[in-house]
C-alpha cells in the first residue's frame, strides 16, 4: 500500500479488536440468563447494553473501516446492521437496494447516515436508495437540526469547520467522495433532508 487511508485502517483495527470480548461478554450473559441462576432487570439491561455496543462497532466498522476496490458487503449483513442500531430507538431507516454492494459505495451511505442522524435528534425516517450507479438517502423528521457550517463541509472544500468526536463524520465525508471520484448534493427543506451521490 503506497498511500495507505490510516484513518480506515485505524477504525478497522479498532472495531476488530473490540467485537470479540464484547461478543464474549453477550455469550456470557446468554449462558447466566439460560441457566436461570441470574435474571432481573440488571441482566437484561446489561443484555441490551451489548447488543447496543455491538450493533454500533458493526455499523462503525463499515462506516470508519478499510474497503478495498472490490470488497462487497450482502444487503443481509446491511439490513442487519440497520435493523439492530434502530431497534428501540426513535429513528427508522428504510434501505432499498438490490443484492450484494461495493463496500466503498456502503461506507459512503453509512457515513451520510450519520450526518442525518445528527440532525434528526429527535427522531424520524430515513429512507435509503440505490438509483442505478448512485445513492440517494433522504431523511424526513417533524423537527430538524441543523447545523450549516458543519453541512457546508460537505459540498465546500473551501470550508474550514472545526468539528468535534461527535461531528468527524462530517469531515470524512468529504475525504470518501474524493476518493471515489463523487460529487455529493445536498437539498434542504423544513423537514426534510435529500442527498444524493
Amino acid at each position: 500500500m503506497a498511500n495507505p487511508d490510516l484513518i480506515a485502517l485505524l477504525g478497522s483495527r479498532i472495531c476488530h479488536d473490540l467485537i470479540s470480548p464484547i461478543g464474549a461478554i453477550g455469550n456470557g450473559v446468554e449462558l447466566l440468563m439460560m441457566d436461570g441462576s441470574l435474571r432481573g432487570p440488571e441482566i437484561a439491561l446489561i443484555s441490551e447494553s451489548v447488543a447496543n455496543a455491538n450493533a454500533r462497532i458493526r455499523f462503525f466498522r463499515v462506516a470508519f473501516g478499510a474497503s478495498g476496490r472490490d470488497q462487497r458487503i450482502g444487503r443481509p449483513e446491511v439490513m442487519a446492521i440497520l435493523t439492530d442500531i434502530t431497534r428501540g430507538g426513535r429513528l427508522s431507516i428504510d434501505w432499498q437496494s438490490a443484492g450484494d454492494l461495493p463496500r466503498a459505495e456502503v461506507k459512503l451511505v453509512f457515513l451520510l447516515i450519520q450526518c442525518l442522524e445528527t440532525a434528526m435528534a429527535y427522531g424520524g425516517r430515513i429512507t435509503v436508495e440505490q438509483t442505478g450507479d448512485g445513492w440517494r438517502l433522504t431523511g424526513s423528521a417533524a423537527k430538524l437540526k441543523v447545523s450549516p457550517e458543519l453541512w457546508d463541509i460537505l459540498t465546500d472544500p473551501d470550508a474550514t469547520v472545526e468539528v468535534n468526536a461527535a461531528q468527524v463524520h462530517f469531515a470524512l465525508v468529504p475525504l470518501e467522495l474524493a476518493q471515489q471520484g463523487r460529487n455529493l448534493t445536498v437539498e434542504m427543506a423544513e423537514s426534510e433532508i435529500r442527498l444524493a451521490f
